[in-house]
């Protein structure tokens, strides 16, 4: 059986294109660690991830973890995407450039910070009403962490 070179140098490109995909991976909960401060990232309404342009994924524990990530290394231009946990939809991650953001001392997160997150400014102020706190985008609650 004779193969042609070409259909190798095809296959061998092909499967190089296929598994350097961008895109988010399901964060393992329980087995991922946070790549900001190393703890086990186990909480399904509080965690984070960002996919570099190159494809690297890391998962974070907490949402501000994943802040101080960004701010410390200074890379959000070389993200393709920024993922935070909808706080609603436990395990379900939404983009943290769309999410509304709510601090509040009456909902605890992994790191202390008091920060979550929801797809819509609606479901944020809902929640707002039951337990106080205050509302974020993700450019304010970037300033607010940094203070």
């Amino acid at each position: 059986m004779k193969i042609n070179l070409s259909v190798i140098i095809y296959i061998l490109i092909s499967f190089l294109f296929i598994s350097c995909k961008v895109a988010p991976k399901e964060i393992a909960y329980g087995k991922d660690h946070c790549h900001f401060c190393d703890m086990t990232v186990v909480d399904k309404t509080h965690a984070a991830e960002y996919v570099t342009k190159k494809g690297k994924n890391y998962s974070f524990d907490a949402i501000e973890c994943m802040v101080n990530e960004i701010k410390q290394k200074n890379n959000e231009d070389n993200l393709a995407f920024m993922l935070v946990a909808n706080y609603n939809k436990p395990g379900e991650l939404i983009n943290a450039l769309d999410a509304t953001f709510l601090i509040s001392e009456n909902i605890k997160s992994p790191m202390g910070a008091n920060l979550s997150a929801f797809k819509s400014k609606e479901e944020a102020l809902t929640v707002q009403k039951e337990n106080g706190g205050e509302l974020f985008t993700w450019s304010t609650l970037k300033s607010k962490i940094s203070n």
